[in-house]
């Protein structure tokens, strides 16, 4: 290889590194989403306002940890928020074509109900102990889906404040 086609190579090689290792360099920790999709918040709170969502596998940068709740930064820097910490894992998700790892992964409902020690198994033998128990509201409610406007709306409406994490 000449001198003349090695210096673009070269450049191109410190350009790549540099970018790769953007959260490195800072001293920040790196962490993957681990839940088909998670919202980035105003602040540390589920009533705090969605400023984006990120998908299964994306990488974060974590700027700052306040109790179960983590500041995140997109790799490319476009956006900053709070993430509960339970959609994130330090590995490394790796999505490529023909694995099915994206559709077993977990939901952020799932990964929270698993926390406390909830799992399909659990509902079948409460559901089996509790026969006598109608449980078709509760099916009903589990497919309904509020959104965020609608959330807002409705705290505001009853005056509820959160302490943290935004306004209704």
């Amino acid at each position: 290889m000449t001198r003349k086609t090695l210096l673009p190579v070269l450049l191109w090689f410190c350009a790549v590194a540099a970018l790769a290792g953007w959260a490195v360099a800072a001293g920040e920790k790196l962490m993957s989403v681990q839940v088909r999709q998670g919202e980035l918040r105003a602040g540390p709170s589920f009533l705090a306002a969605m400023v984006r969502t990120v998908a299964y596998g994306d990488r974060l940068a974590v700027l700052e940890e306040q109790g179960p709740w983590a500041r995140v930064s997109t790799q490319d820097r476009s956006a900053t928020g709070w993430i509960h910490v339970s959609a994130l894992t330090q590995k490394r998700v790796v999505l490529q074509a023909g694995q099915k790892d994206a559709d077993l992964s977990a939901t952020s409902d799932e990964i929270a109900l698993a926390g406390k020690g909830f799992n399909s198994d659990v509902e079948a033998e409460f559901k089996a102990r509790n026969r006598s128990i109608d449980f078709t509201w509760v099916d009903r409610m589990e497919k309904m889906t509020v959104s965020p406007k609608e959330m807002q709306t409705f705290l505001a409406q009853g005056g509820v404040k959160p302490e943290k994490g935004g306004t209704p």
